[in-house]
């Protein structure tokens, strides 16, 4: 990868994209470009190939995506298969029929089964029936890493695939009914504060154990794999290190200040029981996560109180 290269970030102001952007500028990468949705439909094929014949970027990141959480994902299944697949074919394709030098794509951890070993090992790709509150997501995802990985088999093209554990951060969904857990978390109890309120709900017990990786160490991953890496097996990207849905809970109240209670509604889906990855691929290449859960909620936190009127969902 060149200093010159131009770089495609497709979802450039998302979690991930807009963390990407900030990550390639840092590495002293400048010649970035990004559409928002309005000016270009990833899911409209003839609209993606008319960019790439336009534009011709020589490396693409593809960090679009249609995300949510649990009730999002359980709600429209057939939303999040069809149009996540669409915006994948398109732009993968396109990738190749442009001869884009480098594609990096991004999965998720919800590809893997939902009983996968733990810590969850790249190879553990399709050996067990997936989580079913967001199959649909990783059914998606799944074709796209596989996708570039037929690519690179058959012509040799140079697409790489990582797959991010849970994310947060700035320019996160605070939209209570499509973010994830984490988001959501800090959303509840800034306005129950706020609010003056006795008690937040969460739902699920708190029980499962998840692991969540700040967003911009997320993107020093990714620019550090486009750097460095060019191999055809996916690669985790994560911090090894995990928690109950509780004791996350516990931690972002503590960092909001909210001195109320947690009411757990039981009767809402946990989701899989734990979902840690193996990053020993990523460690022997040579990448480290730098920012630890507390610090990193506590800078999620300042962002969306700065951001409070502009944060998506609000």
């Amino acid at each position: 990868m060149e200093k010159t290269d131009k770089i495609y970030v497709a979802g450039h102001r998302g979690l991930v994209g807009s963390a990407i952007v900030r990550s390639l500028k840092r590495n002293g990468y400048d010649n970035i470009i990004g559409r928002t949705h309005k000016e270009l439909d990833l899911k409209e094929q003839a609209a993606v190939r008319a960019f790439f014949e336009e534009e011709k970027p020589d490396i693409v990141v593809l960090a679009a995506a249609k995300v949510g959480g649990i009730n999002a994902n359980n709600t429209a299944p057939a939303d999040f298969a069809y149009e996540n697949m669409q915006i994948q074919c398109n732009v993968i394709k396109c990738c190749h029929d442009y001869k884009v030098k480098k594609l990096l794509f991004l999965g998720s951890t919800c590809i893997y089964p939902k009983m996968a070993p733990q810590p969850i090992p790249e190879d553990a790709l399709l050996t067990g029936p997936l989580e079913p509150t967001n199959e649909a997501y990783a059914i998606a995802k799944i074709s796209g890493l596989e996708m570039c990985r037929f690519f690179k088999k058959q012509y040799g093209d140079n697409f790489i695939s990582c797959m991010p554990t849970n994310l947060y951060g700035p320019y996160d969904n605070y939209e209570l009914q499509g973010s994830h857990v984490l988001p959501a978390m800090i959303r509840k109890f800034h306005e129950a504060k706020k609010n003056g309120d006795a008690t937040v709900e969460l739902w699920g017990t708190g029980s499962p154990l998840r692991e969540f990786l700040y967003v911009d160490d997320m993107a020093d991953a990714c620019v550090f794999l486009l750097e460095n890496y060019d191999g055809e097996q996916h690669v985790n990207i994560g911090t090894g290190k995990e928690l109950t849905i509780k004791e996350l809970a516990e931690l972002v109240k503590k960092t909001v200040g909210f001195e109320g209670d947690i009411v757990w509604n039981s009767a809402m889906p946990d989701g899989t029981p734990r979902k840690l990855t193996d990053v020993t691929k990523l460690h022997s290449l040579g990448f480290h996560h730098k920012v630890d859960l507390e610090e990193g909620v506590k800078l999620a936190y300042d962002w969306f109180r700065e951001n409070v009127e502009q944060a998506r969902g609000m």
